[in-house]
């Protein structure tokens, strides 16, 4: 049953998608749809395939991110956490573990970021490595997530941490070259989709509601946002040290043909 609602409800989300892309196809633009039967069958699988992921992210994804906030902040497996025992941030190190491990992994794989980073590498003719790419945004997006689950264990506002962030991301944009600016700023969106979505915010829900004094509502959500800002800052803070790199070799480079010149001549006091 569980199966046909979601069916239903996807083909619901997915007709409006549609018609609009179709409706300007055929009244606006004035043109046959080229491949039409490719696009229908495009169409069907993303119906197909997103209403399955629906389901397994109903039965699977959210039940594991809350199943392992439990887990991890539950005193028989940290005995430090015991009933009426002082707690420290630093009791929850398995949840902060955790939360870069799937932080990194997930967005590693995230299917969104792969083609991103794939784009990025054709359209700059090879200037742009795919692969650091992914691993600048999956770096961020683990430190964010941790960051994130810190917050909940402290208390701390929500916004404390975005406005130090985002006043990082306005200094890096200053200093960063201008052709990985707009990237890296897209990169911090193409992250929080499919995949890593569901498990960041399964994973703070049951971790505010797991940790005394926490509130699901205040305190478990906002991971997200965090999520977003640090692949900003770690994709942009990999073209500054592109940069710095390739300006030193630029200049070891330069510097060469005039020692071998000085050297040439002699002058061996110039060293």
């Amino acid at each position: 049953m569980t199966l046909i609602v979601t069916f239903w409800g996807t083909l619901l989300d997915i007709l409006p998608i549609a018609a609009i892309v179709f409706g300007f196809q055929f009244l606006v633009i004035r043109k046959p749809v080229k491949r039409l039967p490719q696009v229908l069958v495009g169409f069907l699988m993303v119906w197909v395939g997103l209403s399955f992921f629906l389901v397994g992210l109903e039965q699977a994804l959210f039940p594991m991110g809350e199943l392992m906030a439990t887990q991890l902040t539950n005193h028989e497996f940290l005995p430090s956490l015991a009933e009426g025992a002082q707690r420290h941030w630093s009791d929850y190190y398995w949840v902060y573990i955790f939360a870069f491990a799937i932080g990194a992994s997930t967005t590693i794989a995230e299917p969104s970021l792969i083609a991103v980073s794939l784009k990025a590498g054709e359209i700059s003719g090879g200037t742009i490595d795919p692969l650091m790419l992914r691993i600048a945004v999956a770096l961020g997006m683990a430190f964010g997530i941790t960051l994130g689950t810190w917050r909940i264990v402290m208390g701390w506002p929500l916004q404390w941490f975005v406005f130090a962030a985002y006043l990082l991301v306005i200094v890096q944009t200053l200093r960063s070259p201008r052709s990985i600016i707009p990237l890296a700023f897209d990169s911090g969106g193409v992250t929080t989709s499919t995949i890593t979505v569901p498990i960041i915010a399964a994973l703070g829900l049951g971790l505010a509601t797991e940790i005394p004094g926490r509130s699901p509502v205040m305190d478990g959500f906002g991971m997200i946002a965090l999520a977003c800002l640090f692949p900003i800052i770690t994709v942009m803070g990999y073209a500054q040290i592109a940069q710095w790199r390739a300006t030193r070799r630029s200049t070891a480079n330069t510097s060469t043909p005039l020692k071998s010149k000085l050297v040439g001549k002699g002058d061996h006091d110039a060293f």
